[in-house]
């Protein structure tokens, strides 16, 4: 699950980690200040810091992500048919979990295993960063998002101690996501599900947990099971552009597209509402119509090429399966 970081234009590193050392800061200890009001050991809390390796590698890597490139390169990295032949072979495998995921929270199987395809191909990727080291690196060495990173590490303080999980051993993505999901610390805290009965929600070590935790935060930010995701449009001449930006709730009308110029091209509910997606193309620009299922994906990774990419990544798995 991506922390919806945006990219530096540069083509050098814009910051550099871990200069002077962390116990150094006046920022660190007033992190761990906090944390102590929150009943956390400070001695535990300055060795955690003292044993951080700053990394340079997730500087580099959060400055310039996938999502910034055009959709025509971005996509086929996870349009192969590699990806959707293993992604027919994981339906298969977990299909009573996935059934029942359906049932429970609403959310189509295909779907969830689109989710879990574009973020670990299936678990295979589940990211080689300790999350420790990343979350440190991005909260006191990367400025443009330090508070939201500096959440995040207390988030995964907490969640190692409510959920046993070892500090310095936990791996996860540049970003600090973990699991084979890919969440957060602070949406595996609130949308983490025991999905298995264990009494335990191991998105790390539990496909049972893993899918259910998918299907569970889908569920929790409005997922409609069986409504469609986007709608292919055209434009008359570039006053579509002034609708572009300011997110992807679906909030425009169609009186308010026509008016600039923008028309479905197939069949849509007259009294739907609708956000404006731009791809790029080798070629100019595609527009597309987001259905309310389209800002719910992008509330797991607010690219909208994301969520593209898991739409049709989900309907390739499909045709798959049924031929």
């Amino acid at each position: 699950m991506s922390a919806g970081i945006a990219h530096a234009t540069s083509d050098r590193p814009a910051f550099v980690a871990g200069d002077p050392p962390y116990l150094e800061r006046e920022s660190v200890q007033q992190f761990i200040d906090g944390m102590v009001a929150e009943g956390f050991g400070r001695a535990q809390l300055e060795a955690l810091f003292r044993d951080v390796q700053p990394q340079q590698r997730v500087l580099d890597l959060i400055s310039a992500p996938a999502e910034a490139r055009p959709w025509y390169r971005y996509h086929p990295i996870f349009l192969t048919d590699q990806r959707i032949e293993a992604g027919k072979r994981f339906w298969a495998e977990h299909e009573s979990l996935l059934a029942r995921a359906e049932q429970e929270f609403g959310v189509e199987a295909a779907i969830i295993v689109a989710i879990i395809g574009v973020e670990t191909f299936y678990g295979r990727n589940q990211g080689g960063f300790r999350v420790l080291d990343s979350l440190v690196t991005l909260g006191f060495d990367y400025p443009p998002r330090s508070g939201f990173f500096r959440s995040e590490l207390g988030h995964f303080l907490r969640l190692a101690r409510e959920e046993g999980l070892d500090l310095l051993e936990t791996r996860g993505s540049y970003a600090g996501a973990m699991g084979r999901g890919q969440f957060i610390s602070s949406s595996y805290r609130e949308y983490a599900v025991d999905f298995s009965g264990d009494g335990r929600r191991d998105l790390i070590g539990s496909w049972a947990d893993a899918i259910g935790s998918v299907a569970n935060y889908f569920r929790r930010h409005g997922w409609a099971r069986g409504e469609p995701v986007v709608a292919r449009a055209d434009a008359d001449g570039d006053d579509y552009r002034r609708l572009l930006g300011g997110g992807y709730q679906a909030r425009h009308e169609l009186e308010e597209l026509a008016r600039h110029g923008v028309t479905p091209v197939e069949s849509v509910p007259r009294d739907g509402r609708f956000s404006l997606i731009e791809l790029e193309t080798e070629n100019g620009h595609e527009l597309w119509l987001g259905y309310p299922n389209f800002y719910v994906i992008t509330r797991y990774n607010r690219s909208p090429l994301y969520a593209k990419a898991v739409h049709l990544l989900a309907e390739e798995i499909n045709r798959a399966r049924r031929q």
